[in-house]
């Protein structure tokens, strides 16, 4: 089954298809709340079923061609990471942006860089962040104006088991036009460019300690744009072939786990510590 709802329908329906015997495949995030995320992993491990979800830009032509250079060492070890997500104002073309502001960017949006950050980087440990309404009044496309109180926008520091840092910045306020839409990876050796988290044909430049970046190849020659379809053709052939799926339910639960932790923290001014892991992908049979 694939699960195309909207954000607060999502568990309910992903429960609803395991208690059916299916397997689900559900757009992203999982779920709201690191409860009900943690619920799902259990019921598809006790109904036998598969659970796999977005975001899936890892599986990307660009992305896999940046975590294989990382592999590589061509950055030596990553120690720090900027995932940037300027989404633009959700009213200026969808009809109904309502459920979009009801949750906001980081679960929207910020699930696409997280990741790939924890597929890169493994699960993440402590957060710290903060998150404001930077825009509070908006006007719909028809004229009507509504007001939001969910944070449009929010920045964190995310420490990973391996010791590796991430800020990542996420908001519904800078359009599209926003030069900052990608994440660099910085390591002791130079650093790892990925200028669009979300198309798989996005450019991947190295930069030597010091130097200057310069554009790397691709490890195959991308799809143009996302294949948003990528996901579930990995979720059926390992159905087929009997091996894991690449992006897990373990793996999209931690990823709520993480925005949860980062809400808890802008709400409480504190660090929250998280609790939840998970085994990271392996890469494309063509990026290895």
């Amino acid at each position: 089954m694939i699960n195309l709802t909207i954000h607060h329908a999502h568990a309910e329906v992903i429960t609803q298809c395991l208690n059916a015997g299916k397997d689900v495949y559900s757009e992203k995030p999982l779920a709201l709340t690191s409860e009900d995320a943690r619920r799902l992993v259990s019921l598809a491990q006790e109904k036998g079923r598969r659970l796999s979800g977005a975001s899936i830009t890892i599986l990307g032509e660009a992305q896999q061609t940046v975590w294989k250079a990382i592999r590589d060492g061509l950055a030596g070890t990553i120690r720090l990471a900027y995932a940037e997500v300027n989404w633009g104002r959700i009213e200026s073309w969808h009809p109904a942006p309502g459920p979009f502001y009801d949750v906001g960017p980081l679960f929207d949006v910020g699930v696409y860089p997280l990741t790939i950050l924890t597929s890169i980087l493994g699960p993440a440990r402590t957060i710290t962040a903060f998150g404001k309404v930077l825009y509070p009044d908006r006007v719909t496309k028809e004229g009507v104006e509504f007001h939001i109180s969910t944070p449009d926008f929010a920045v964190a520091a995310i420490e990973f088991e391996g010791g590796a840092v991430a800020r990542l910045t996420t908001n519904f306020y800078v359009g599209h036009h926003g030069k900052q839409k990608g994440i660099e990876f910085h390591g002791d050796k130079g650093s790892l460019y990925l200028s669009d988290w979300q198309n798989f044909n996005a450019s991947v430049e190295l930069a030597e300690f010091g130097g200057h970046y310069e554009p790397i190849p691709y490890v195959k020659e991308p799809y143009t744009g996302t294949e948003w379809s990528r996901g579930v053709v990995d979720l059926a052939e390992a159905i087929q072939n009997n091996r894991p799926q690449r992006i897990t339910g373990a793996q999209a639960a931690h990823v709520v786990e993480i925005l949860c932790g980062i809400q808890e923290s802008f709400r409480t001014g504190k660090p929250t510590t998280l609790t939840s892991t998970f085994t990271p992908p392996e890469p494309m049979d063509w990026a290895r």
